[in-house]
Protein backbone atom coordinates (compact mmCIF):
# COMPACT_ATOMS: atom_id res chain seq x y z
CA UNK A 1 0.00 0.00 0.00
CA UNK A 2 1.48 3.53 -1.04
CA UNK A 3 1.07 6.99 -0.49
CA UNK A 4 -0.37 8.83 -4.02
CA UNK A 5 -0.30 12.70 -3.98
CA UNK A 6 -2.31 14.72 -6.31
CA UNK A 7 -1.73 18.32 -6.95
CA UNK A 8 -5.07 20.11 -6.75
CA UNK A 9 -6.29 22.79 -9.71
CA UNK A 10 -8.68 25.64 -9.05
CA UNK A 11 -9.75 24.96 -5.24
CA UNK A 12 -7.96 26.09 -1.67
CA UNK A 13 -6.34 23.00 -0.76
CA UNK A 14 -3.08 22.35 -2.53
CA UNK A 15 -2.71 18.68 -2.28
CA UNK A 16 -4.79 15.55 -1.41
CA UNK A 17 -2.66 12.20 0.05
CA UNK A 18 -4.66 9.35 0.08
CA UNK A 19 -3.98 5.40 0.25
CA UNK A 20 -5.75 2.66 -1.09
CA UNK A 21 -5.85 -1.04 -0.80
CA UNK A 22 -7.75 -3.52 -2.60
CA UNK A 23 -9.71 -0.81 -4.52
CA UNK A 24 -10.87 0.82 -0.64
CA UNK A 25 -9.89 4.13 0.09
CA UNK A 26 -8.15 3.99 3.30
CA UNK A 27 -6.22 7.07 3.94
CA UNK A 28 -7.09 10.69 2.98
CA UNK A 29 -5.23 14.30 3.71
CA UNK A 30 -5.80 17.23 2.19
CA UNK A 31 -3.30 19.73 2.61
CA UNK A 32 -5.00 23.75 3.40
CA UNK A 33 -8.22 24.21 2.83
CA UNK A 34 -11.46 24.35 4.65
CA UNK A 35 -10.14 22.51 7.65
CA UNK A 36 -13.24 21.25 9.12
CA UNK A 37 -15.07 20.34 5.94
CA UNK A 38 -12.45 18.26 4.51
CA UNK A 39 -11.73 16.34 8.05
CA UNK A 40 -15.43 15.78 7.48
CA UNK A 41 -14.86 14.76 3.44
CA UNK A 42 -11.76 12.44 5.14
CA UNK A 43 -13.94 10.46 7.16
CA UNK A 44 -16.88 9.66 5.37
CA UNK A 45 -15.01 8.63 2.46
CA UNK A 46 -12.41 6.39 4.21
CA UNK A 47 -13.67 2.73 3.97
CA UNK A 48 -15.58 3.12 1.05
CA UNK A 49 -14.70 1.05 -2.71
CA UNK A 50 -12.97 3.78 -4.81
CA UNK A 51 -15.81 3.76 -7.57
CA UNK A 52 -18.13 4.79 -5.29
CA UNK A 53 -16.52 7.31 -4.20
CA UNK A 54 -15.87 8.66 -7.68
CA UNK A 55 -19.18 8.38 -8.25
CA UNK A 56 -20.67 10.20 -4.71
CA UNK A 57 -17.97 13.21 -5.31
CA UNK A 58 -17.17 13.87 -9.33
CA UNK A 59 -18.70 17.26 -10.55
CA UNK A 60 -19.27 18.40 -7.08
CA UNK A 61 -18.65 22.54 -7.53
CA UNK A 62 -17.96 24.90 -5.02
CA UNK A 63 -19.30 28.21 -5.28
CA UNK A 64 -18.59 29.71 -8.98
CA UNK A 65 -15.64 27.33 -9.44
CA UNK A 66 -16.78 24.17 -12.01
CA UNK A 67 -14.85 21.97 -9.38
CA UNK A 68 -13.95 21.51 -5.13
CA UNK A 69 -12.07 19.85 -3.23
CA UNK A 70 -14.24 17.01 -2.90
CA UNK A 71 -14.37 16.66 -6.95
CA UNK A 72 -10.68 17.18 -7.41
CA UNK A 73 -10.35 14.11 -4.80
CA UNK A 74 -12.60 11.90 -6.98
CA UNK A 75 -10.28 13.35 -10.28
CA UNK A 76 -7.48 12.07 -8.47
CA UNK A 77 -9.08 8.78 -7.59
CA UNK A 78 -9.77 8.51 -11.41
CA UNK A 79 -6.28 9.15 -12.22
CA UNK A 80 -4.84 6.53 -10.07
CA UNK A 81 -7.23 4.18 -11.66
CA UNK A 82 -6.21 5.10 -15.12
CA UNK A 83 -2.24 4.68 -13.90
CA UNK A 84 -2.88 1.63 -12.74
CA UNK A 85 -4.93 -0.06 -15.40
Amino acid sequence: MQESVYKTKGVCSTKIRFTVDKGILTRVRFEKGCAGNLQAISRLVEGRPVAEVIEQLRGIPCEDKSTSCPDQLARALEEMQAANG
